[in-house]
């Protein structure tokens, strides 16, 4: 049982990377302190479909609170991929498709829940009525635009590269810097890396090398993680990944967008795993005249959507407006109930609307 009460007031700390001093407000920082010192059970929640980001997210809250000797649980609403699951800590997360009671026990015991990487409940799948009745003040540090009210408090800097570099300074603004061991190093500087495609978008900002910069000192050893994630590919996802571009690949050049549809048989084809589309969305961006990359992938009562775009072409507003979805400026997911042809007939049909907005060349100026 929690040992304090509180009233549910939500903080809204949001920041800049652009601010000169601490990222978050240090009043709320403190007020988020005093809530941990008076706690001990911790459930630490990642998104459905993690990423690296949420998991490396979870698992640096979990190395770093258990030191503090707090009872700290990592909580997922699914199974994630393989290349993430070499990270330290990763076996003792709990997944919630296989451990529904007990995950459900973790939220309803817990006096804390950190919600990492994402800024709505709803984004946790099956666990999100337990969420929405836990007791628990809940914790949320994101970096995903337009936050929900359902935390107490809210630590949401957009123009970050990650959630892993915004647990990076809620640590540091905690005071507890020297406790980023190698575990904890390694897992954020996996969050940072995979959320900005090995350092090619989201990475504009000089204090997120300088935190790369200060994980390497702690033993990071940035080559090895690279491999560890990115050159894990098993035979059939590499003849999947093949597969997309040269068979399933549409080019609809006076829409400066290419659209890559992946069905249930070509998934069963290739025996696909969790994760083995991972990153397929972002290979059409590649092609010079190509502002906007879409993969479509179906599942057994929906369409999942992903897009990516390049400069100021907002994917967030677009996936919000027509797909029920949102993320980032030029990376975010929606959904389409739709059948699979049908859903492409739309999107062309919608991106009409967009062509001026599509049609423009990246210079340096």
């Amino acid at each position: 049982m929690p040992c304090f009460r509180h009233k549910p007031v939500r903080f809204s700390i949001f920041a800049s990377q652009n601010d000169s001093e601490s990222m978050f407000d240090p009043v709320e920082i403190k007020k988020a302190g005093r809530i941990l010192a008076q706690s001990k059970k911790i459930a630490l929640i990642c998104h459905k479909n993690p990423d690296g980001d949420t998991i490396g997210a979870a698992l640096a809250m979990y190395h770093y609170l258990s030191k503090k000797d707090y009872v700290v649980n990592a909580l997922v609403p699914n199974d994630f991929p393989g290349f993430y699951q070499w990270m330290p800590g990763s076996e003792k997360m709990h997944i919630y498709d296989r451990e529904a009671k007990y995950v459900r026990q973790c939220i309803a015991e817990a006096d804390v829940i950190f919600c990492l990487d994402f800024n709505s409940l709803d984004r946790t799948g099956n666990m999100a009525d337990a969420l929405k009745k836990a007791k628990a003040v809940k914790i949320m540090i994101d970096h995903h635009q337009a936050p929900s009210d359902e935390f107490e408090y809210c630590f949401s800097v957009i123009d970050t590269s990650s959630t892993g570099e915004l647990v990076y300074e809620f640590i540091d603004a905690l005071g507890d810097k020297e406790r980023i061991d190698l575990n904890v190093a390694l897992a954020l500087y996996t969050c940072i890396m995979t959320d900005t495609g090995s350092f090619s978008f989201s990475c504009n900002h000089a204090r997120t090398y300088e935190i790369i910069a200060d994980l390497v000192k702690r033993g990071v050893d940035a080559a090895k993680v690279h491999k560890l994630v990115y050159d894990t590919y098993s035979e059939n996802r590499l003849r999947l990944l093949g597969f997309a571009i040269s068979s399933r690949m549409l080019v609809w050049n006076g829409l400066h967008t290419a659209v890559i549809r992946l069905s249930k048989d070509d998934l069963k084809r290739f025996d696909f795993q969790i994760g083995d589309t991972e990153g397929v969305v972002n290979y059409p961006l590649s092609m010079a005249h190509i502002n906007l990359a879409v993969l479509l992938t179906e599942k057994d009562d929906i369409i999942r959507i992903s897009f990516r775009s390049k400069g100021d072409f907002d994917v967030n507003d677009f996936a919000r407006k027509h797909f029920n979805g949102g993320g980032h400026r030029n990376a975010s997911g929606g959904n389409s109930k739709l059948s699979l042809t049908a859903t492409l007939e739309q999107m062309k049909n919608i991106l009409g609307q967009y062509r001026q907005a599509l049609d423009y060349q990246i210079t340096l100026e």
